[in-house]
Order: structure tokens, then sequence, then C-alpha cells
């Protein structure tokens, strides 16, 4: 057909074009043949391109393993370079447990500062004041004459409504300097450093760049002020800003290797190995579980619970679970599913309210005034009084006969030498007070949540579990007390006989809702294994956090973390979310029918005044370069970033080179005039292996992709000519509109 003949004729005249310049006598120095700075580096707010950086580094070992076979200090450099894993792996788990230690340590002052002050040592809290005195009695383990309340210092008493009023103001007015400390140091130094930072944690590894985010000013006051955070008594927990700490350690500490330091996906592996995983090579597990290890050892040598174990919540409980108690099992996890998918909802409403109104112009406000609320309403309920991880710890409590907790307030009594343990007036105390503090923790976790300071969610979201677990273990208990005779309690409770283990229920309650709001479930067990140590309970939590996943599915598939990850406009591809569209690529690709021609590249023709030109009118991140405007025929693709630091560098370093200047992405350049200025040659910055499709491709398998390959952008050919490109967010905005969301809205705010 004539259009075939038309085509196959620009086909060959840009070849020939081509071949021409290939037999050029002038060889021109390449500016890239030495390193130019800026050259294969990300601007803020991009996507790196995976598939670049993992060639690159390919090239670097081939480079190394051949040199190491020519002389010793070569061999040397590559034993460094194989061992330079392992050991940033040693200093990231060295620096992050000893700052979780200490983190943990000073918390826990802080936190009982709000109440009294130690005499023999203002730096002790109030166990280890305790510890050392001779007057502690066994029933009364938490008072002793070194540690005065607020009260006995200012007034001299302890007792009587005054002295209730001086540890109530001093209470909120410790409370309210904390927070005020914290939301300051965050405005002023690093407003990166509020937040939870794991939304932002899991967009920096799926490859988008985010400067600043894990720099050391960040770690400095996200350090300083989650311990002031987590002592103010806000309902937050300090374990997911820890993530952002250990990720912050491993960025400050990969800039010390060459090999890590030049090389964002290399990068991503460690910050993979500190906190949460994206991208997790089969070696970055075993670097991982290197500097757990690490960051265990340090932790057991600081000794932050003072109880020589590694667990938070450590449990022992003495009596088995029986298959019956699935029952109530399932039910704390169809209650964590619920809450879960309601706490999601509500603070995301409550987030977005927070920025699209006025409420968010004045952070330092509101989180004083959440501050205040919360000490007001909490002082007087001792389980609301206690920090989060306190009240966990005595949830999960199994009561022993020398136990003195308001919680194991039991009758004693004897019956055929067994003991009942029927609830005496201080349980049913303790569980009005419970129910109390799950609607107060319910509440007010939703407003707490997203606010300028550190915030973690692990140890709201267990205490919400670990109260609602409490309640039912106790009503469990009785119930098998007062109806043993019953057939669910006849065939395995003996008669007065302690079949229940409340604490029990409550670590599995904890499960169901953590589960719940995060939507994990496989590491969620292990995460409770390591907390409590207690792997015996391994089919009662499995039950219940898988329970609780398909609950809170039924009403939404995103967990906290993703809903924020969207609300914010994050550019990232959520590995779980299903696509079922049947769009093909050429649906997606830009230009759309209705767009300008897309800016392409020519391999040579183009002056740098054209170059410059065009990157002035437009504003995407990289450019196709074709063989000539009439065929549109492939040849790579160029990073705007690099084109312009090479153009620059070309016009200081080479003379003569002008506006008028020729531009080539050939190996050869043809002869120039003498008269003429020299040409610019940039093949060197130029990615002769981009990543393409095909016009009829399944956006279904296109999506996959990007997911498996982590891609920046596709270009779109069809038999061999280029049509368009889709770029990761071209793909987030198309996968939010076939879900019923503002495409608008995939920007990174």
């Amino acid at each position: 057909s004539q259009s075939s003949q038309l085509f196959l004729k620009v086909f060959g005249l840009c070849h020939d074009a081509y071949t021409n310049g290939k037999t050029g006598n002038t060889k021109l120095m390449d500016l890239l043949d030495e390193p130019v700075p800026g050259v294969g580096t990300y601007e803020d707010f991009n996507t790196i391109d995976w598939v670049r950086e993992k060639s690159k580094d390919r090239d670097r070992h081939r480079e190394i393993t051949s040199k190491s076979k020519l002389s010793t200090p070569a061999l040397l450099e590559s034993i460094s370079d194989a061992f330079s894993g392992w050991l940033l792996m040693l200093l990231i788990g060295l620096w992050s447990g000893a700052l979780a230690g200490g983190i943990d340590i000073l918390a826990h002052w802080l936190t009982d500062l709000k109440e009294g002050l130690c005499l023999s040592g203002f730096w002790y809290d109030h166990e280890h004041c305790c510890w050392g005195s001779n007057e502690t009695t066994f029933q009364e383990r938490d008072k002793c004459p070194e540690w005065q309340s607020w009260a006995e210092l200012l007034g001299g008493s302890s007792v009587g409504a005054s002295a209730y009023i001086v540890d109530y103001l001093m209470f909120i007015i410790w409370a309210l300097l904390f927070a005020f400390l914290a939301v300051i140091l965050v405005r002023a130094f690093a407003p990166y450093a509020c937040g939870s930072g794991i939304p932002e944690i899991k967009t920096i590894l799926s490859g988008f760049i985010i400067r600043g985010y894990l720099g050391k000013w960040t770690l400095i006051i996200k350090t300083v002020t989650l311990v002031l955070a987590v002592s103010s008594g806000l309902s937050l927990g300090k374990e997911g800003p820890l993530v952002h700490v250990a990720c912050c350690c491993a960025n400050i500490l990969c800039h010390l290797f060459t090999k890590y330091r030049k090389n964002e996906a290399k990068r991503r592996e460690k910050y993979a190995a500190a906190g949460v995983s994206y991208y997790f090579p089969l070696k970055t597990l075993w670097r991982s579980f290197f500097a757990a290890l690490v960051a265990a050892f340090t932790l057991r040598s600081i000794n932050p619970f003072g109880n020589s174990r590694l667990v938070l919540f450590y449990v022992e409980f003495h009596t088995p679970w029986h298959m019956v108690e699935l029952v109530p099992f399932v039910l704390l996890g169809i209650f964590g599913g619920l809450w879960g998918a309601i706490f999601i909802r509500a603070n995301i409403a409550w987030c977005r309210r927070r920025k699209n109104t006025c409420l968010g112009r004045y952070p330092v406000l509101e989180v004083l005034v959440v501050t205040g609320a919360t000490a007001l309403l909490s002082f007087p309920n001792s389980y609301t009084r206690m920090s989060g991880s306190e009240l966990i710890s005595e949830l999960f409590n199994d009561c022993s006969l020398l136990d003195s907790s308001q919680l194991c307030g039991y009758i004693s009594t004897y019956s055929n030498t067994i003991p009942d343990r029927p609830a005496g007036p201080d349980v049913y105390t303790a569980l009005w007070q419970l129910a109390l503090a799950l609607v107060f923790k319910m509440l007010i976790t939703v407003v707490t949540f997203g606010m300028k300071v550190p915030s973690g969610l692990f140890i709201p979201s267990m205490a919400v579990g670990a109260i609602a677990g409490r309640l039912l273990g106790v009503g469990m208990e009785q119930l098998a007390l007062n109806h043993h005779d019953s057939a669910i309690f006849k065939s395995w409770c003996s008669p007065g006989a302690d079949c229940i283990t409340p604490g029990l229920y409550a670590m599995v309650g904890a499960a169901a809702c953590l589960g719940g709001v995060t939507r994990m479930t496989i590491s969620l067990v292990v995460i409770m294994f390591e907390l409590t140590g207690g792997l015996e309970y391994i089919v009662p939590l499995m039950a219940a956090t898988m329970t609780s996943k398909w609950v809170a599915d039924a009403f939404g598939r995103e967990g906290i973390y993703e809903a924020h990850i969207r609300l914010n406009g994050y550019p990232f591809l959520e590995p779980k979310e299903e696509y079922g569209s049947k769009a093909l690529a050429q649906d997606v690709m830009r230009p759309r029918r209705s767009d300008p021609p897309l800016a392409v590249l020519t391999q040579e023709g183009m002056s740098v005044g054209e170059v410059e030109a065009m990157v002035a009118d437009t504003d995407y991140s990289g450019f196709p370069v074709v063989v000539c405007q009439e065929s549109q025929r492939l040849v790579g693709f160029i990073l705007r970033r690099d084109l312009v630091i090479s153009l620059e560098n070309a016009r200081q370093r080479q003379e003569g080179v002008v506006s008028a200047s020729l531009v080539f992405f050939t190996d050869h350049v043809p002869a120039q005039p003498t008269s003429g200025p020299p040409a610019v040659k940039l093949r060197g910055i130029l990615d002769l292996s981009p990543f393409t499709v095909t016009d009829h491709t399944p956006m279904e398998i296109t999506v996959d992709i990007f997911r498996k390959l982590g891609l920046r952008q596709s270009l779109v050919t069809h038999n061999g000519r280029l049509l368009g490109i889709i770029t990761k967010k071209d793909v987030l905005k198309h996968m939010a509109q076939m879900a019923n969301r503002d495409p608008d809205s995939i920007l990174f705010n």
C-alpha cells in the first residue's frame, strides 16, 4: 500500500542518516567519560528507576570482581565490598537497639514524673526508686518513703481533697508541658518527625524520594519528641515511630559506604531490613535477621524493662486453653475487625477535616487541647491514668494468690481442696473502670493519631483489644464458675477449677484489634510472640487475627497505613490491591487524543538551544529519544535531570559550545564544519534499554509489571513505533478512577 511504502521510504532516510553518522571520522569526547556531579541522581518528590539502579549495581559488582583477579589490593577491595553490607547491618542493629532502649527508659521516667519524684535520685522512675527501699512491703510494692507524690512534696500530705487536687493539677501541667515541647520541636526543627512514619517509609521503600525524611535532624527530633509525646499521656505508642527511627539510622549509616551512598535501590534494601518490607531480596532477609540479632543483644544489655527479658509483655499462663474457647476468641476477632474498620473511617474523616479546615492551621493548639482533654479525663480512672504499655501489662496479668492488683480481687474460697475464684467487689469495680476506659480509649485515639507529634498506633490498638478481651475473659471465668454443670463446661471444667485465663483473652483481644487496624496477619502473630513470648497460644491468636481481617476487609481492604498513604496522595502501588479492569495500555498512556503530540528528542539533528527550549516548555521527568521525527523508531530514554545537568556541564567544560551546537545521542558523530560550533555527545546518559509494552498489553499485566519491577515509566510502542508513555502516576490515577476515587488526589501533599 502507499502508506506502507511511505513508511519504508521515511524509515530508509532515517536509517541512512543514522548509518552515515556512524561512519564519521571525527571522534568527539564524551563528557560522561568522567563523572558529572548530579547525573544519575533524582530530584525531590520523584520516583527512582529501579531497573537502572539495579543495572548500575550489577555493572559495579562485575567491575570489582574482574579487577579482584588482577592484584591483591583489588582482591582486598572486593572482600571489603562484600563485607560492607554485614558491617552496615551490625552498625544499624547497635544504633537502633541503643536508641530503643534509651527511649523506653526515658519515657518511663518522664511518665512517672507526672505523679511524683524520687528523693534518693530524681533520675529514678517510681519502680526503680522503690527497688532499693528497705521499707517496701509485698502488698504495697509501689509505695516507699523515697518516692513522694507532688501533693506530699508541695503540701506535706498525700490524703484528702487538697492533695488530690494538687496531684491532679500537676498531672495536667506536666502533660501539657511535654506535649507543648514535642509539637514545638517538631514544627521548628523537623516537620517530618511527626506522625507514625510508616506510611511514608512504605512509600520511600517503593522508590519515592522524600529528601530529609530520613535525615539526621529528623532522627534527633523524632527521638526526643517521641519520648515527650509518650510521656505526655496521649493515646499513642512508640513502636511505629521506632520503625522511622531505625530507617533514619540506616540512611545515615548508608552514607558511610560508597556502595550504598550512590545507589538508591541498594539503600532501600537496608531500609527494608531496618523497618518494613516492600522490596525484600533473599539476602536482605539474612541481613535483617543479623541486624535483629544485634539489636536484641544491645537491648538485652541495656535491659530497659528491668526483668532481664527481651519481651515487653512477658506472659506465663498456667492454665491451658480448651477448644470450646475458640468461640469467644472468634468473637474477639469480630470485635477487632469491627473496631478496625470503624477506627480507620473515623480517623481518616478527622484527618481530612484537619487538612481541609482551619483546624490544620493551628497544630500546636490542637495538640494542647487534645492533651489537656486526655489528662483531664484520664486522671480519675486508674486504668487510663497509667501508660499504655503499663495498662496492657496489667491486663495480660495472670492473677496469682499474692497478686495485689485490683483485677485480682477474688474472694478466696476452697471447695474439695480446689480453689474457687468468685469475683469480689474489687473485680467489679475494676470492670466498671475498664468499661469506661474502653470507651475513652476508642474515642480519644481517633483524634490523637495523625497529630503533629510522633504517634504510633500499636499500643493504643492493643490497649483497646486488651480491655475488651479482659472484660470478656472475666465474664467467661464467672460464667464457668457459676454454671460448671452445664453442657458447655462440664466436659472440661471441673467444679471450682480455675478453667479460664482472663489474661489470655486480653492477649487475643489485643492481637485482634491490632489486626483489624493494620490488616496484618502472619507478621502480627509473630509480633505478638515477640511481645509476650506466648508461643503455645498460636491457635487462639491465629483464629482471632484471621477473623479480624475477614471482618474488617468486608468494610474495606485498606489498613490504616494504606488509608493514610491515599489520604496524603503518595505515589504508592499497594501490592495487595486487586485490579480487574479490561483496559489496555493505549487507554491509559499519554498523550491522549486531545493532547499535544508526545515530546521526543531525536538522536541527531537537534541543537542545544532546541533541546533546552523543549525542557523549558515542558515539566516532564524524561524524554524518549527516537531515530527521527518521521519514523518515531525508539532509541532510548533520557531523564530530564541528567539532560539539564549534562548540557550545563557541556557549556562549562567544552570550549565553544553554544545554543547552535548540535546534540548527538549516537556512538559516532559525523564530521562537523570547522567554522561551526562543536557538537555535544550525550550517548553516556541515554538509557538504551527502556522498558516498553505494546499498545494492546492489558493494563492488568502492565500494573503487575509496575509493581514487581518498581518501574518509574514504561514506553508504549506499536510495531516498534513509539506511541506514548505510561508513568507510575498514570497507573495510580487510572486505578483511582476505577475505584471511583478522585484521580487528581494522586499527588504528593
